[in-house]
């Protein structure tokens, strides 16, 4: 018989009171005394919030907008002049291989982007039908429902040029939590302090989780560690085997980054290509040979294919998608030895200052805009090929105030803190007798996409790849709180990018759709944690998935059900609970009485049907509700 005994041993994750101290609320425009690293009171006042969020990358912003939709105040500190991370970077065509697991606000993103296009050319237009449901869109636009979204919250306070630096200087904790930070205002120079109850690490690189003393994770685990497939060194055709050198040992090598380009070939919007002022032809001088020997580190392609290769113009260099308004998003070409990554130069980035890093982004630009340059001018290049490169410029009404050049580098991957859970890549691949991944029952979203890393080193002679490229596929998996809980005794931080996983398992979780979910629950801990006074890691798990259920969040997946059915609440909860184990949860199916006696059997819990009457969802209702009541 049910008794609230068994029912909280069943779910392993019942909530109870905990009674800890925690800071009361701050009016955004209380101040507090702030001190330097000695201790020494400053002449100036820190500027308190409820939550502070660090990066204005999508997660940040989900962040934000979820704790201020709960009545926080919230400041959200960006160190450039424009918010959105890379969707307002380049990344316009979203990363997500099944677009069921991906709710609440990320889907809230896609929808405004798709009713953005529909609003402004018409629901029939080529506009529309380039977005793809919204889920390819102009770096503008992104950054415009990204500023929309936070308009709408006057809790929000948004700090543009506010930078913060990873220095343990920079932040004050007292009593195991964090009290305020230490941020720079760029164009004064002047260095302000920011209070909060909680803060949330939302950058790419995990530099606020470093400084308040977090361990981190840098680099690539050996196969040895966690035995997950593609780790450490590895060459690999691109969509074939692995091959010779691939030892499977640790380094410290960091996958490569680049600059998402918005190139279109549009003469009405198209700026031309510029040689860069600082430009070393014998850096694109192999392409020259690639391109006359059709060498591509693709294994077997049929002759169609490397004569197109050879000559299909800037698609050589780049991997282009399409996106609205004639544009595409060119990012780095898988299939050739070399494009706009610039490996090994980067592996400074996830622990260097900001101005190492501004510097490398200067080289960055000037070594991908002098590969754009280069196939399209040099003279030992085929005459057919130029001809087809010079067809492609920068987008004339994108970054109109930074020479039409994304203002941000694709960061990759950072540091990778050490977390209450290490995501690997077995969490991302079917378990054995399982046709899922294993289910994490504190999971606060779903995600899909392939374990994907870039190059981490630079061309070598005698490798058939480039050392570190690879892709594995994966199936839709849940993804638990614990990942963004930081290792450390530190109870109101959360890291929501730069989270708990290995090289291979960041590989899946590295996509903005994923972080934007992340976010999203972070931002909904955040405002749980102030309501009733609980360290972050202790967070409520079960209250903190109504919460996202409610705001149609996806926890685990099913191909036959999406937020706001009937009865998909009940299908989350016992989705992540083991009782439907395939991809299909059949609500509308009748319920088989030995299916009835299986989950009464499991819960601990009766409950009356009718048989050949009651479907399978009114069931799950039912259950929820005994369970819940």
């Amino acid at each position: 018989m049910f008794t609230r005994s068994n029912i909280l041993n069943w779910i392993g994750l019942g909530c109870l009171a905990l009674a800890v101290t925690f800071p009361r609320a701050l009016r955004a425009d209380e101040g507090l005394e702030s001190r330097d690293a000695q201790g020494r009171a400053n002449s100036f006042e820190a500027r308190a919030h409820d939550v502070v969020v660090v990066g204005d990358t999508p997660a940040g912003i989900m962040a934000a907008v979820a704790a201020a939709r709960s009545g926080h105040t919230v400041v959200l500190l960006s160190r450039y002049d424009h918010v959105g991370g890379m969707p307002a970077n380049g990344l316009g065509a979203t990363d997500i291989q099944t677009r069921g697991v991906g709710g609440g606000l990320f889907r809230e993103f896609v929808d405004r982007v798709r009713d953005h296009y529909v609003a402004v050319y018409g629901a029939g237009s080529p506009q529309v039908n380039a977005s793809r449901g919204g889920f390819h869109f102009e770096p503008r636009v992104a950054e415009r429902v990204f500023n929309e979204l936070l308009a709408e919250h006057a809790e929000i306070d948004v700090r543009l040029l506010h930078q913060f630096d990873a220095d343990p200087h920079h932040v004050r904790k007292e009593n195991g939590s964090i009290k305020e930070i230490r941020v720079l205002h760029r164009p004064s120079g002047r260095e302000e302090w920011f209070a909060g109850r909680i803060f949330i690490d939302a950058t790419y690189e995990g530099d606020l989780s470093a400084a308040a003393g977090v361990p981190y994770r840098l680099g690539r685990e050996g196969r040895d560690e966690f035995d997950e497939p593609m780790a450490g060194v590895i060459y690999k055709h691109w969509g074939g085997s692995v091959g010779p050198g691939s030892t499977g040992l640790a380094d410290n090598g960091i996958q490569a980054y680049n600059f998402r380009l918005c190139l279109t070939r549009n003469p009405d919007n198209r700026v031309p290509i510029v040689r860069p002022a600082r430009y070393d032809r014998e850096e694109y001088v192999s392409l020259i040979l690639d391109l006359q020997e059709n060498r591509i580190p693709v294994p077997n392609p049929d002759p169609a294919t490397r004569g197109e290769m050879a000559f299909d113009g800037i698609g050589r260099v780049t991997n282009m998608v399409g996106k609205p308004n004639e544009k595409v998003d060119a990012n780095n070409q898988h299939a050739a030895f070399l494009s706009t990554n610039l490996p090994e130069e980067n592996w400074p980035w996830p622990t260097a200052s900001w101005a190492w890093r501004d510097r490398y982004a200067g080289r960055l630009q000037d070594y991908i805009q002098g590969l754009l340059w280069f196939v399209q001018h040099d003279a030992e290049l085929p005459a057919e090929f130029r001809a087809r490169t010079l067809e492609w410029g920068l987008a004339a009404d994108e970054y109109t105030d930074n020479d039409h050049w994304p203002r941000q580098v694709y960061v990759r991957e950072g540091r990778r803190i050490r977390g209450h859970y290490t995501f690997t890549a077995h969490d991302s691949v079917p378990a054995p007798d399982s046709p899922r991944p294993p289910i994490h029952r504190g999971s606060v979203t779903a995600s899909h996409y392939p374990i994907d890393s870039h190059s981490v080193r630079k061309r070598e002679p005698d490798r058939y790849h480039l050392d570190g490229f690879m892709s594995f596929g994966t199936r839709p998996y849940t993804v638990p709180f614990d990942v963004m809980v930081p290792d450390a005794p530190l109870d109101n931080l959360l890291t929501t990018v730069a989270v708990s996983a290995t090289h291979a398992g960041f590989g899946t979780l590295r996509m903005e759709p994923c972080w934007m979910a992340l976010g999203h629950a972070a931002g909904e801990a955040a405002a749980l944690s102030l309501a009733r006074g609980e360290p972050m890691a202790r967070v409520c798990r079960e209250t903190l998935q109504e919460r996202l259920v409610q705001a149609g969040a996806v926890l685990i997946y099913y191909d036959d059900v999406s937020p706001g059915d009937a009865h998909y609440a009940a299908i989350q909860y016992f989705g992540l609970r083991g009782l439907l184990p395939g991809w299909s949860a059949r609500p509308n199916e009748l319920l088989a009485p030995e299916t009835a006696d299986a989950w009464m059997a499991a819960t601990g819990v009766e409950v009356k049907y009718k048989p050949d009457v009651t479907t399978r969802g009114e069931f799950l209702d039912a259950l929820h509700l005994a369970v819940r009541r």
